[in-house]
């Protein structure tokens, strides 16, 4: 056994066969020694960069087919520069393929007889790994990997005795196309596998749609190519039959296939045949005369002269060509009677329907996807409309039903939350809950006071809730079905404390405010599931603005209501009170009750001590008078009596008209207290924390 196998015997007693015992393997494992999982993220990565790398190396390896250029009239030659510039990037795209087959190498694989359950067993050792790779795609990998056209552009054609471009380009070419194969093949399998690890290669639409726009821009690429290359040979076959015709003793000087190649230009044999021959004259794609050689659809690359144009405008005039044609099936094509240009004709058509038809089908499925949402909500509006002028409903009815409509799709984009939540498992949907809704539960000081297992709880059973401006989310006594926590916008709670006469009451609740306390109450009162009435609601809410709020159903808070026995603390009591706007608005009534006792007492009080004091000055008036009839004072003092007498009664007057005053002022108070009196308000239920 290797190393690894030698350490997992160690920390296992056998080898690993689980994803997860491999991932504590590789923890431990050093870099090199290590055995890859198929699905982790690492070779996930990695298969999207040979992918790239695939679709890199599709698009260099035609650059050589515009290595043969036209460099003087009558010959042809080899582009150095473009040679050392495809060279250096395909040997760097090489190396990729040939860590690509290191990491094959090294890349568990699953046991097909594990396959019946789950993700299965995974294979560990390295030989069985190393067996199973060399059997199945090995052979095409290092086909793919191989630098062959280097080898020969850089070492076979320079050794050999006939290295002329000529010999070059048909070499060269056939290697190309002959690597091309394999290099195309192993994208197939990259591209199952990434499917099989993530489910699709583009993550979005707009990537996705880019990935076929690529693809068929590298088809263009490389037809665009192949047409320049087959140009150039169609050129040089022309200049080399020819120069077999001048190649006799008639004409003199005679032609040499070396003339062919522009590494003769300057030479005086060459020279002295340029000035006397009909080669270039004859092979003229512009000379209408001779019709005895046909360039067919290569003429246009000798007519615009893109075969001795720079490399930029070559490639490009050539890429336009590949993609007018593919569009248009070859259609515009003016092809001769040689059987191999029709092939080639008949080749692109078809390849021109297929491709095009993949890159329209492909690119409508992406796009559709990005507005499948809007137009399922084009449609449903239109329903709408015709459902509500078939229904003759209201003008007005029909703007908050648009309004709702409206502000549906801006808040959720036609996505339905709840049906996504409910697909996912138990644990996940706790996690996203508890992200999505814990803050904002948190921010309800009610709930701040409980626990996080508590708060778990309520966020995991939170649905969403959306209202529009000028909508009833609860009518004064109607059952209560859902508590609502208030996330953005603001509503009106009102009340008439059950239609009575002369009482109204109204507050606004923004984000962090509740209501439907009504329902709180109803969860925590103990009685058997058999009972199912709701309660009713005590307010009337209506939003004011656009609103969304989590709602708490009423069966989901009774059964998180069941948590609140290891609760019957004080401060949850009190923190309930204090936050109830129900047990608020009674509170303002209690203090505004109480304080109008505490001054009809006083007023009655103050009364009674006026009364009292004019009632002593009323006994003492009395006594003076009886004296007075009595006539016991001397005469001396008669005129003194007779002037008390006067003030006395005076005061008791005032005295009787101030308790007359009095009275009717008392049953004046009384009488105004009894008309504007407040209706009781009663005392809301409060839920009983300890009773569960």
């Amino acid at each position: 056994m290797n190393h690894l196998h030698r350490y997992a015997s160690t920390r296992f007693g056998r080898l690993p066969k689980t994803f997860s015992e491999l991932s504590d393997l590789r923890r431990e494992v050093p870099w090199w020694n290590q055995v890859l999982d198929p699905g982790s993220p690492t070779l996930t990565k990695w298969n999207y960069i040979i992918l790239c790398t695939c679709l890199v190396a599709l698009f260099l390896d035609p650059l050589y087919f515009f290595l043969p250029v036209i460099g003087a009239p009558g010959c042809m030659q080899i582009d150095l520069g473009l040679g050392i510039f495809v060279t250096f990037f395909r040997t760097v795209a090489d190396l990729f393929f040939f860590i690509h087959i290191t990491i094959k190498f090294r890349t568990a694989f699953v046991a097909p007889s594990s396959r019946v359950f789950g993700r299965g067993e995974l294979v560990m050792d390295r030989k069985a790994i190393a067996i199973r790779y060399l059997k199945s795609s090995f052979i095409i990998d290092l086909a793919a990997a191989l630098p062959l056209p280097q080898i020969v552009i850089w070492f076979i054609i320079p050794a050999s005795k006939s290295a002329t471009a000529a010999h070059a380009n048909h070499t060269l070419s056939f290697i190309v196309l002959l690597q091309y194969i394999p290099r195309f093949l192993i994208m197939f399998p990259i591209n199952r596998r990434i499917i099989k690890t993530t489910g699709v290669v583009a993550k979005t639409a707009w990537s996705g749609a880019a990935y076929n726009l690529v693809l068929y821009t590298l088809a263009s690429h490389v037809l665009g190519a192949s047409w320049y290359v087959l140009s150039i040979q169609r050129q040089y076959e022309c200049w080399r039959i020819e120069c077999s015709k001048e190649m006799n003793s008639t004409h003199s000087p005679s032609c040499s296939p070396y003339f062919l190649d522009c590494n003769t230009v300057g030479k005086s044999a060459r020279n002295a045949w340029l000035k006397k021959t009909n080669v270039i004259i004859n092979c003229d794609a512009l000379n209408d005369d001779d019709k005895d050689f046909q360039f067919g659809m290569f003429s246009d690359a000798f007519s615009n002269n893109v075969a001795s144009s720079d490399f930029p405008d070559k490639y490009f005039y050539c890429l336009w060509w590949g993609l007018k044609n593919l569009c248009s099936y070859g259609q515009s094509i003016m092809t001769s009677t040689l059987s191999s240009e029709t092939l080639f004709c008949i080749i692109i058509c078809i390849c021109g329907l297929v491709f095009f038809s993949h890159l329209i089908g492909n690119m409508q499925g992406y796009l559709q996807s990005t507005t499948a949402r809007l137009e399922e909500w084009r449609i449903r509006r239109r329903d709408t409309e015709e459902w509500m002028r078939h229904r003759q409903l209201p003008p007005d009815l029909q703007d908050r039903v648009r309004r709702f409509v409206n502000y549906q799709w801006t808040a959720t984009r036609g996505v339905d939350e709840e049906a996504i939540l409910k697909s996912l498992p138990l644990d996940l949907r706790r996690q996203i809950q508890r992200h999505l809704c814990l803050a904002l539960v948190r921010r309800v000081p009610f709930f701040a006071q409980m626990d996080d297992q508590l708060l778990d709880a309520i966020c995991e059973r939170l649905v969403s809730s959306l209202n529009t401006n000028d909508m009833f989310l609860v009518r004064e006594g109607d059952p209560v079905q859902e508590m609502l926590f208030i996330i953005r916008g603001k509503v009106e709670s009102s009340t008439t404390n059950g239609g009575r006469t002369g009482f109204y009451n109204s507050i606004t609740l923004g984000p962090g405010d509740f209501c439907g306390e009504e329902l709180l109450t109803w969860a925590l009162i103990p009685h058997s599931d058999s009972i199912i009435n709701l309660p009713l609601s005590t307010r009337t809410v209506k939003s004011i603005t656009e609103a969304e709020a989590f709602a708490l159903r009423a069966w989901d808070l009774r059964y998180v209501a069941k948590q609140f026995k290891r609760l019957h603390s004080k401060k949850l009591q009190h923190a309930f009170r204090y936050y109830s706007h129900q047990w608020r608005t009674w509170g303002a009534c209690f203090i505004q009750a109480a304080w109008r006792r505490y001054k009809r007492k006083k007023l009655a009080i103050e009364l009674a001590k006026q009364e009292q004091l004019y009632d002593d000055m009323y006994d003492m008036d009395d006594g003076a008078g009886a004296e007075y009839e009595d006539g016991d004072a001397s005469s001396s003092d008669q005129a003194n009596h007779a002037q008390h007498l006067g003030i006395t009664i005076l005061a008791s007057k005032f005295a009787k008209n101030t308790r007359k005053g009095a009275k009717k002022t008392v049953s004046r108070i009384n009488q105004d207290d009894s008309i504007l009196k407040m209706p009781k308000m009663f005392k809301p239920v409060e839920p009983d924390f300890s009773a569960l």
